[in-house]
């Protein structure tokens, strides 16, 4: 008898966390039925921001992955080439790339102001073609800097707004709930723990809710705020290296 005593025990032991944590996730399941329809609709919102915003987060994570490599391989080719022509060759396959925005751009301008020429590096010794405008030239590298980081921040601005507003919308959750929970303990005219405390908890989900929708927003919108900082300064120096190639050359 005092074996089957110790085997209950420890049987109990065994099951006692996962029985509990079953628990727990039925009694919020149960909690978030017995809400109101405003407190439902809320919760309804934020998990539509939560889902809407880890769908941004995969999709700008793969493509800043993609940018990253495609302007690593554009910037090989670029230092590489002794003509624009073959970096104008490679364009089409590193799109990814905003550096790639810049050098057409920049390759666009140089072959209207030449008039036709080839826009190439000439050789030693050759007659060079002159660029009538360095600034011309600057300026439309200005223009596809701006165009490329606008694709870059696209969506990303989602982020920042579920951040911001989703704790105001759990609060309001929360807040209508209580307004509810406190009407139905005076209909019943108990303020006993056990009447007050399910209202209670089931509004407070709200609050929960709205928090676990903002607090990876925060995260990954700094996040990609900080890559986006990098594409600049990526293009800001190629917009650099791109004039000092043509002042050398067609100047």
């Amino acid at each position: 008898m005092q074996t089957l005593w110790v085997y209950a025990l420890a049987l109990q032991e065994l099951t006692g966390p996962a029985a509990e944590t079953a628990e727990t996730a039925t009694d919020v399941i149960s909690l978030v039925t017995r809400t109101g329809l405003i407190e439902q609709l809320v919760l309804a919102l934020l998990v539509l921001f939560s889902v809407v915003s880890w769908g941004i987060v995969a999709y700008k994570t793969w493509a800043f992955r993609k940018a990253d490599a495609q302007t690593r391989q554009f910037l090989d080719v670029f230092r590489r080439s002794s003509k624009f022509s073959e970096v104008q060759a490679v364009c089409r396959s590193l799109g990814e790339s905003p550096l790639v925005g810049l050098f057409q751009a920049g390759y666009g301008e140089l072959n209207t102001q030449l008039r036709g020429a080839t826009g190439d590096k000439p050789a030693t010794g050759a007659a060079r073609p002159t660029l009538k405008s360095l600034e011309a030239v600057d300026r439309a590298l200005l223009r596809a800097s701006g165009t490329e980081l606008a694709k870059l921040e696209e969506r990303v601005g989602f982020l920042a707004t579920t951040a911001s507003i989703a704790p105001f919308i759990g609060l309001f959750g929360t807040v209508w709930g209580i307004m509810t929970a406190f009407q139905a303990i005076g209909a019943v005219g108990s303020s006993n723990l056990a009447v007050v405390a399910p209202g209670i908890a089931a509004a407070l989900i709200a609050t929960a809710a709205g928090l676990f929708a903002a607090i990876p927003a925060v995260y990954f919108y700094n996040h990609f705020t900080h890559k986006v900082r990098g594409f600049a300064s990526a293009m800001e120096d190629f917009s650099l290296e791109f004039l000092n190639i043509s002042e050398r050359n067609f100047t």
